[in-house]
């Protein structure tokens, strides 16, 4: 079975407390999420990273605080669940051939990453049978990307102890919602 890993804005902004968006709680997920992303580079497992890759003045601000502007430190990646070789695939449509990588960063301007018109087709040449989700926040965009792999008619597992939600309650009900619509809860020690 082809696994593809899908870590979800896993990005400083979002991950600690200085971060513009900080989702509380969300650093304690981020040694779980270093060791996911190494297991899957070590196991010939590519791993799609969505990022925020917002402007300065970027409309999604007029909602959020600003957050993940391209170029600042609250942007980047922890180097903890950064993979040696990895490719961005930036939001403008490029619809090349996937980029011979372990890791894949996928730049996003709105929550939902299938908005990036280069998704479907990194998809599709991926050609995974199952994909295993995690990353912050739960509700929001851990949810757009669950929801919408889940469309692809193929095994959708998110790892519990890898998420983080802006509201437990909201992360709590988008879980049994998930798991309503076929998704499968797992744990990190049932992956690694």
């Amino acid at each position: 079975m082809k696994t593809v890993f899908f870590d979800v804005d896993t990005q400083i902004d979002f991950l600690f407390p200085a971060g513009a968006l900080y989702a509380p709680g969300a650093e304690r997920t981020a040694g779980t999420i270093g060791r996911l992303n190494q297991f899957a580079g070590a196991n010939d497992i590519v791993v799609v990273s969505t990022a925020d890759a917002h402007t300065e003045n970027d409309t999604e601000f007029k909602q959020w605080p600003a957050h993940c502007v391209k170029g600042t430190a609250g942007q980047c990646k922890p180097s903890g669940t950064l993979l040696e070789t990895r490719s961005v695939i930036p939001w403008e449509p490029i619809y090349g051939p996937r980029p011979n990588a372990q890791q894949v960063i996928l730049e996003k301007v709105v929550l939902d990453c299938f908005q990036n018109p280069n998704l479907p087709r990194l998809l599709e040449q991926l050609d995974a049978d199952r994909y295993v989700v995690y990353g912050v926040v739960t509700e929001i965009c851990v949810q757009y990307a669950a929801f919408g792999l889940l469309k692809t008619g193929k095994r959708v597992e998110m790892v519990a102890d890898a998420v983080c939600a802006l509201n437990e309650a909201d992360g709590d009900a988008m879980k049994k919602d998930f798991e309503s619509r076929g998704g499968v809860l797992t744990s990190s020690a049932s992956i690694l």
